[in-house]
């Protein structure tokens, strides 16, 4: 019994790592094939890695531009984001205030509005502001929009901090601010990691908003590149799999160097709160 129960955990497991890892793996293969064999057998090994896919997809769309610009936008979009809300997460744990029940009631009812729906007043507000197709548009936007979940990331985990921790430092003489950043945000570091990679995959991957609020190739990002290749040179297929690899990679590489942050961050933001 206990044999079968086993296998069974193992054939689970690796079923999911198949589905998981699958299409990944059959896109990288592609990548390196040409359009005969991708439409006669898909899943055959190619005959040779064609890595001149790699180089087309940088000739044919300007895929250096927008890597930059997705660089720059998913650095400075998730530094904002954190940059404001620490304090004030830590803030909605700790202190009691008139208003803070309906603050929390309405940070949770933003989770519920989709994205769409915002595109027109965003739209409207950025071209007013001068932000139109500009990358510090981009920027806020992204800043803005992830704010509830990096809200109650960081304060869900700064409830796991002992307060003991914080009335010893005001009795030493400190200050908030002194506190905060002497004590508190060095003990933070999983909750911030967590935080850090959600919004930095939501700048990176995001499409919606960014083809709304920019024109042209100077401020457009990756997942535009995409949408660039599928509507002009969608006939090329193994060109448009290696521009695919050369989008999706660094967000993968983001979440496996920041994976264990992230987990601890999650598990400890789950005790309280």
């Amino acid at each position: 019994m206990k044999i079968a129960l086993a296998i069974c955990k193992y054939l689970f497991v690796f079923v999911i790592v198949l589905l998981s890892l699958g299409p990944f793996l059959w896109m990288f293969m592609a990548s390196f094939k040409t359009n005969a064999e991708i439409l006669t057998n898909s899943l055959a090994w190619p005959s040779h890695f064609r890595f001149s896919n790699y180089s087309m997809a940088f000739k044919i769309a300007p895929l250096s531009r927008f890597y930059i610009n997705s660089v720059i936008v998913g650095i400075l979009g998730t530094a904002v984001n954190l940059l404001i809300l620490g304090m004030s997460a830590y803030v909605l744990a700790r202190f009691q205030f008139r208003g803070k029940k309906l603050l929390t009631v309405l940070l949770s009812l933003s989770l519920l509005i989709p994205g769409a729906a915002m595109l027109q007043p965003l739209y409207l507000t950025v071209n007013t502001i001068g932000l139109y197709d500009k990358l510090i548009g981009l920027i806020i936007v992204y800043a803005g929009f992830g704010l509830p979940v990096s809200l109650y990331i960081l304060s869900s985990y700064f409830l796991t901090i002992p307060k003991e921790m914080e009335e010893s430092a005001y009795l030493d003489g400190a200050g908030f601010i002194r506190t905060f950043f002497k004590i508190i945000l060095p003990i933070s570091r999983p909750g911030f990691g967590t935080a850090a990679v959600l919004q930095f995959l939501l700048c990176w991957n995001e499409f919606q908003f960014a083809i709304i609020l920019t024109t042209g190739n100077q401020s457009r990002t990756l997942p535009l590149a995409l949408y660039y290749f599928k509507s002009q040179f969608a006939s090329d297929y193994g060109v448009m799999f290696a521009a695919t690899m050369v989008v999706i990679l660094p967000s993968i590489l983001v979440y496996i160097l920041m994976q264990r942050q992230v987990i601890s961050g999650l598990a400890a933001g789950a005790v309280k709160g």
